[in-house]
């Protein structure tokens, strides 16, 4: 073992390497290549079942490998895309006398994989020397829905967009109620939302959205209590006055005393009252819709449901609790889901709840005139304590992390603590927990955000104890990804868009253009980097994509433009050169920007002065140029439509900063409650540079 850890040299291993998708070395640049440590490219063959440790096994392995790639008839997952008229190679590749058979998705026989329907079939191959083969065939469209016309849209946290009714941080009524008046009178097309997913319960709870316990199922800390139609029917009503009362004061704290979102009071809060809520008996139409939803969910909400259950007894990190219920298929699993059926049938019956305020909201968005409605954003992993790491674990690879390796802004990597699906077992499950995944988010969703969407060609992986510069890219089979993608997007008639941001590897982009998933481009960061460096004209722009100032991870327009994010930083010690030299780049940049603006007459910068002096101005022309470039989609971060001038998240920090708990708030740090902010004359000024430009 010790060769592994020293720099990549065996020959064997990288072709071991090579042919279980698992790089022996990456290029951040077209003119470098860097090789990987040997120990990251063993211990990622071993994530994958491959034993590589030492030159005998590799030998054996490669051996065995090779042996097999020869002896098959077909991989376990085809791919043809409905525009094509060659079909999947390796069909054509079969030897001649081989005799196909198909079982379609909705169980037909046929003897010939000839105008298959969209789907995913099961074909069987046998060979005239007596071989046989199957393998799942993907039928998918040649391209994801487009967005129906160009359109504008919010941008916005849900947990910091609180109401006078919301019960300490924001929830689904919020975003039903924001999307309607969005609609109606702001003519947008669009609300994007972070992350929704079911967070892992304790105190505390991980605030941030894209570490979730579940992605599959949405987190009811969401629910809005007084919307669920059972709530109108608790008999006793002198157990919810008390929690109304506490909901208030926690709705005061943040809007009228300055406290920070406490997830935590508001989830033992809703617990409570949902424990009352749900003890009355449902009516016999919602009866049949809870049954029908888990019957359309069937063994993984039973399993979600179990998780939460035994995680309230044990704990939320499942490989603590006692041996036997770590395997979600185990005997005493099935006895404790058994004895805890009140606990699983309550935490099933929230999924439910939750699933069905969200498709509220969609409903909201449509009859309130959007094309494409809520824009729901998928995480690109989950939480190694939660749920679906549980109940999944024959699909996620142990021992390995989701991280990035070193790149111009971080040069000690990443690691991001979410374990990693194994591309192999996906395929060998024709992609199910990829496909019943995207399913259940595109039931309430009219456009799903990809976090990281470079993920589905290849992710780094870390290995557990090594350092995120000790990784490897593990490649995924991208033309199944994207397959399964556009068949279930199709199916929902919903958009997808590609959060392509940062070191992307050549072709990426230009696959996904082809397939239909827009890509992200947020101004800052859009410059001539292959000329002179300078912004980027608006007519240089690609069309595909979500264009926005700025996002979450970025300061709000307004600090961008005054330099108060340079400040923040260095009030928190995180710049690396002196303060001085960051806020002259800073202002450098804004200068930049507004000296485009102000060439193409979209900011009189006479009248403007020196940056930020007019930032609502200022604001509202960095808008104006996104409607100059062709993108599909244009995004306003809400919080720039009051002034707001903290950053959601600010990467690099844990308790340093309050990510993830701030509530909307205005140019002096007060909190704006949705009511105000839709009444703000900046944000409606802001929001009339898209409807001045459509009636003009």
């Amino acid at each position: 073992m010790a060769a592994a850890s020293e720099d990549f040299e065996d020959e064997d291993l990288a072709r071991l390497a090579e042919l279980h998708g698992v790089a022996a070395s990456y290029s951040p640049a077209p003119d470098r290549t860097v090789a990987v440590p040997a120990s990251a490219v063993v211990a990622a063959l071993a994530a994958l079942g491959v034993d590589a440790a030492g030159p005998a096994a590799v030998r054996a392995c490669l051996a065995a490998r090779e042996r097999e790639l020869r002896e098959r008839l077909l991989p376990p997952t085809l791919v043809h895309w409905a525009g094509d008229p060659q079909g999947p190679a390796a069909l054509a590749a079969l030897p001649p006398g081989t005799r196909l058979s198909v079982e379609t998705e909705e169980g037909e026989e046929r003897d010939s994989v000839a105008d298959l329907p969209l789907g995913v079939h099961r074909v069987t191959a046998v060979a005239p020397d007596g071989r046989t083969g199957h393998a799942h065939l993907v039928v998918a469209p040649d391209r994801l829905p487009a967005p129906p016309g160009r359109s504008h849209g919010l941008l916005v946290q849900l947990y910091s967009l609180l109401s006078r009714r919301s019960w300490g941080m924001g929830d689904l009524g919020d975003l039903a109620e924001l999307a309607g008046w969005a609609g109606r009178t702001a003519g947008a097309g669009f609300v994007q939302v972070n992350p929704l997913h079911a967070a892992v319960p304790g105190e505390p709870t991980d605030p941030s959205p894209y570490r979730p316990s579940s992605r599959r199922f949405p987190d009811p800390v969401h629910l809005r209590i007084e919307d669920i139609p059972e709530y109108a029917y608790v008999a006793d009503r002198e157990r919810l006055a008390p929690l109304l009362e506490r909901a208030e004061r926690l709705r005061a704290a943040v809007l009228d005393k300055g406290a920070l979102i406490d997830r935590d009071a508001v989830w033992e809060l809703k617990r409570e009252a949902l424990e009352a809520v749900l003890a009355v008996p449902l009516g016999p139409g919602r009866q049949a819709a809870y049954d029908d939803f888990r019957a359309a969910h069937g063994q993984a909400l039973d399993d979600h449901a179990t998780w939460y259950a035994l995680a309230e007894i044990h704990g939320s990190d499942w490989r603590r609790w006692p041996g036997d219920l770590r395997d979600p298929r185990s005997a005493a699993t099935a006895r404790a889901r058994a004895e805890l059926a009140d606990r699983v049938a309550f935490h099933a019956r929230l999924a439910w709840l939750t699933d069905g305020q969200l498709r509220t909201a969609q409903r909201v968005a449509l009859e309130a005139g959007m094309p494409v409605g809520i824009v729901h954003d998928l995480a690109v992993g989950v939480h190694p304590d939660g749920a679906d790491a549980w109940a999944q674990q024959d699909v996620f690879a142990a021992g390995m992390s989701v991280g990035a390796p070193p790149d111009a802004f971080n040069a000690r990597g990443q690691d991001w603590g979410l374990p990693p699906w194994r591309p192999d077992r996906l395929a060998a499950t024709a992609y199910a927990p990829y496909r019943d995944l995207l399913r259940a988010l595109f039931r309430y969703a009219g456009a799903l955000r990809i976090d990281h969407v470079m993920g589905l060609f290849r992710l780094w992986w870390v290995p557990q104890g090594s350092a995120p510069t000790e990784g490897t890219y593990v490649r995924y089979d991208a033309d199944a990804m994207l397959a399964i993608l556009a068949l279930e997007a199709t199916r929902a008639g919903a958009v997808v868009i590609g959060e392509d941001l940062g070191t992307v590897e050549p072709g990426v982009r230009e696959t996904l253009q082809r397939r239909g998933v827009l890509g992200t481009s947020v101004l800052w960061f859009e410059r001539d980097w292959e000329g002179d460096g300078r912004p980027l004209p608006p007519d240089r722009w690609r069309a595909d994509c979500l264009a926005t100032v700025t996002t979450h991870d970025l300061p709000p327009s307004a600090a961008r433009l005054t330099g108060d994010h340079v400040e923040l930083r260095d009030r928190l010690g995180l710049l690396t050169r002196p303060a001085a030299e960051e806020r002259a780049e800073a202002d450098a940049d804004a200068a930049e920007w507004l000296a485009l603006l102000g060439s193409l007459g979209l900011l009189d910068l006479t009248a403007a002065g020196p940056p930020g002096t007019d930032e609502q101005e200022e604001i509202r022309a960095l808008h104006r140029f996104l409607l100059r470039t062709p993108a599909r989609l244009i995004g306003v971060w809400l919080p720039d439509g009051v002034g707001d001038r903290r950053p959601q998240n600010l990467p690099g920090t844990w308790d340093q900063y309050p990510n993830w708990r701030l509530p909307i708030a205005d140019r002096e740090g007060r909190p704006v409650p949705l009511e105000e902010l839709t009444a703000s004359p900046v944000l409606r000024a802001l929001l009339a540079v898209f409807t001045q430009v459509s009636d003009g």
